[in-house]
């Protein structure tokens, strides 16, 4: 069975293939001060849990946005499933190519999102990922990975208006029933849901007329299904995105021949 690892600013999502199918996901609270025994021996209980034991782990793959943590889940993999991971880095085979200006700038997660828009969906496709950025992405049809977008996602912006105003307070991310809010509450619902509904229509549309062709859209992350309700613009929504890119590049650099599963 593959381990797969995406670390993300506020979660580390885990997820465990055989073979081809994804068979469970984890999600754990990103904390750079925990040690690798402690996130070691809550992967490893949370995974027995669920009938996944560490010693069904043969190979791991990880993505990280949270530099510091890398060390920390590469001894993880080592000392408690007994795997050398294939850490996405520059070097590692993807697939395809990157058009960023500095190609190390570009977030290993959004590289994985890539291979597997690429490869599910065909190309051209922009990918959206709501995670705590709202992350935008083109790769052509060619497989050359152009370039994207950011914005502070909506649990980011939620929480900057709580926290720099003196009369807002923490709302729950759901629709409310108007646009034109009747209270502080639906208010910010609104602005935050709806909006963030008119950006990603708004940036969709610049993509597609930039790229000169039709694209497929695809959204991920945490808070994808929620705005696929709120706007027709995505053609499919896959939160796995991220773990499904991550195997398939394992694949592209595993040798069946190399137990210690080395990138290229």
């Amino acid at each position: 069975m593959l381990l797969v690892l995406d670390i993300g600013n506020t979660n580390v999502t885990l997820g465990v293939f055989e073979a081809q199918t994804l068979k469970s996901t984890w999600r754990l609270a990103t904390d750079a001060r925990r040690m690798p025994d402690e996130y070691g021996l809550l992967m490893a209980n949370i995974m027995s849990y669920r009938g996944v034991p560490p010693s069904n782990i043969t190979g791991a793959c990880i993505c990280s946005v949270v530099p510091p943590l890398i060390p920390t889940f590469e001894e993880v993999c080592r000392n408690y499933f007994s795997v050398q991971p294939l850490t996405v880095s520059a070097g590692v085979k993807t697939g395809i190519s990157i058009q960023y200006d500095s190609p190390r700038d570009v977030g290993t997660d959004r590289v994985a999102d890539a291979v597997a828009a690429l490869k599910l969906y065909g190309g051209p496709v922009i990918v959206v990922d709501f995670g705590t950025a709202t992350v935008f992405d083109a790769i052509s049809a060619d497989g050359k990975y152009l370039g994207g977008a950011l914005a502070p996602g909506m649990n980011l912006s939620a929480d900057a208006l709580y926290q720099s105003t003196s009369q807002l307070r923490r709302v729950e991310l759901t629709p409310p029933a108007a646009a034109i809010g009747r209270n502080t509450v639906t208010a910010m619902q609104s602005g935050l849901i709806f909006g963030y509904a008119g950006l990603v229509e708004g940036m969709v549309a610049r993509f597609k007329s930039e790229l000169g062709q039709e694209a497929k859209v695809i959204a991920t992350g945490g808070l994808a299904d929620l705005m696929a309700g709120e706007t027709s613009v995505f053609d499919a929504v896959n939160p796995d995105l991220t773990l499904l890119g991550l195997r398939m590049i394992y694949d592209l650099n595993h040798d069946p021949h190399d137990s210690e599963k080395q990138e290229d």
